[in-house]
């Protein structure tokens, strides 16, 4: 469909195709320009009764289309005159620009001159690079199997004994540093997170978790976790699928927390995240959620998580106004609901002394229980023609509030808690509280442990006939109980076990 404009001399115009966006009259260029703005003295665009087909924008070639005005220019271009205009790829360089100076105007940004020594390369036999850090006047160079420094804009000479010392430059990137150790963030830079002079990144080919600081390189999963994040790391990668290690710094707890993911598209598949506290030089957490991004801001740790639907929940951890040890409320599928809190130790006093541990103790809120009580492997049994270890095994303990009872007098029976508070409320029922589990006294909780391990050829006594457990240490869990003040705060100081050496 034509059109007819009035035109006048001294304009000059440029009609240039759109596209159209969607059923209605939105519509745009193809590099991005709706034209002039007719309210500012340029001309509407044409509108064809077919809007699949040509669909054409009028701009004018001077700035507001007055008499003498600017020309509007090509703008700046890069230009570019080899005899061999070919592509390469270098995984393991370094390129800079021209420079750009604010005040004065200079901009060569986008200036590579090849009659220049603008690239400095690294061992490409420690593989590609990965990621870069800027520190001070260092540039840090992360790649898959090495970790190095350059030197921005000075340069190190070396004497002839081998020494060095570091000079002034006019070299933007100088010599190239490497730290101490064989170790590279592999092709995980996400793992990468910094705080203060602490740079914290994984290494999966070295199935290790390391950190760099003024002393080097220095591997934290060997703080009790070397073996763990062997299994964890050969098994993030799936067939067709590259798994990742997602690293950010929690200001608020002051820790590293790692989060490997053995799949971005489905929610269900196994991940674990954890956190490094430098205070303890340890793991100290397991947590429930799974992040697509963390990150700190100030003394608030977030995180963010992607629906279904695409769109993105952002995520304030340590906030009073949700309940504690819940993610993402209603916002994802299989998570915001509140999980238990758990805890795992070990009782081992007297290392090379066979104990039978009696009592099991602790200091703090009211709300725990005990979910598992196992002893360490105390011999192997072949059963059934086949051989396993065996351990003894404890009964759950429940928490304070979760096994208490009162005996109805009328018949003798127990009544369990939610029982007769259905029926008396909270006003005292006239009987005497029991409690099955953890029991109370000055503001600390004991219970007996009960035997439930199964019988052994050979044993007289065994099971609730005897009790206590045998063995040289005990792994125990403590769980919050989940009805307890649910989402509320649970604190836990101090556990310990009463115990009696074993006679032989």
């Amino acid at each position: 469909m034509g059109a007819v404009l009035e035109v006048k001399y001294f304009n000059s115009f440029l009609l240039k195709k759109i596209n159209k966006i969607g059923g209605g009259h939105d519509m745009a260029a193809y590099n991005g320009s709706f034209g002039i703005p007719e309210a500012i003295g340029g001309y509407p665009r044409i509108q064809p009764v077919d809007y699949g087909t040509s669909l054409w924008a009028i701009e004018e070639a001077r700035i507001r289309g007055g008499y003498n005005n600017t020309s509007t220019d090509y703008g700046a271009r890069a230009y570019l005159v080899e005899d061999e205009p070919n592509s390469t790829t270098r995984g393991n360089a370094l390129i800079y620009s021209g420079i750009f100076n604010s005040r004065t105007g200079i901009n060569q940004s986008n200036v590579f001159s090849v009659g220049e020594d603008i690239t400095k390369a690294v061992d490409p036999a420690k593989g590609t690079i990965q990621k870069l850090y800027a520190e001070d006047t260092n540039l840090i160079i992360f790649q898959e199997n090495k970790v190095s420094r350059a030197l921005i804009d000075k340069d190190a000479i070396y004497t002839a004994e081998g020494g060095g010392t570091i000079t002034s430059s006019n070299t933007v990137i100088g010599q190239v540093v490497p730290y101490a150790g064989e170790y590279g963030i592999s092709e995980n830079p996400e793992s990468f997170a910094v705080y203060g002079y602490r740079k914290y990144f994984a290494d999966k080919r070295r199935n290790a978790v390391l950190r760099l600081s003024m002393d080097g390189i220095e591997e934290i999963s060997r703080y009790g976790m070397r073996d763990y994040f062997r299994d964890e790391f050969s098994s993030i990668d799936e067939p067709g699928f590259k798994g990742r290690i997602l690293g950010a710094f929690d200001v608020h707890n002051n820790q590293y927390v790692i989060s490997t993911q053995r799949s971005l598209i489905s929610p269900t598949v196994t991940y674990n995240t954890l956190s490094f506290d430098e205070d303890v030089k340890g793991w100290v957490s397991f947590f429930t959620f799974k992040p697509d991004q963390m990150f700190s801001i100030r003394n608030k740790f977030y995180s963010t998580k992607t629906r279904p639907s695409k769109s993105n929940v952002i995520w304030q951890h340590y906030s009073e106004n949700v309940n504690r040890c819940t993610f993402y409320e209603n916002a994802y599928p299989n998570e915001g609901a509140t999980t238990d809190a758990t805890i795992t130790f070990v009782f081992n006093p007297q290392i090379s002394a066979s104990k039978v541990f009696k009592t099991i103790n602790y200091e703090g809120s009211n709300g725990w229980k005990i979910s598992s009580i196992i002893s360490d492997d105390t011999g192997e049994d072949q059963v059934n023609g086949s051989y396993s270890m065996y351990q003894d095994v404890g009964s759950m303990v429940h928490s304070y509030y979760g096994g208490e009872y009162i005996i109805n007098p009328a018949d003798g029976q127990a009544v369990e808690r939610a029982d007769y508070l259905s029926v008396f409320g909270n006003a005292n029922p006239g009987y005497p509280r029991q409690h099955a589990g953890f029991n109370r006294k000055e503001n600390k909780y004991s219970a007996v442990i009960i035997n439930s391990s199964n019988n052994r050829s050979g044993e007289v006594l065994a099971g609730r006939n005897i009790s206590g457990i045998k063995g040289y240490f005990l792994t125990v869990t403590a769980v919050t109980d989940g009805q307890t003040n649910d989402g509320g705060l649970k604190e836990l100081f101090a556990v310990s076990s009463n115990y009696v050496e074993s006679s032989y």
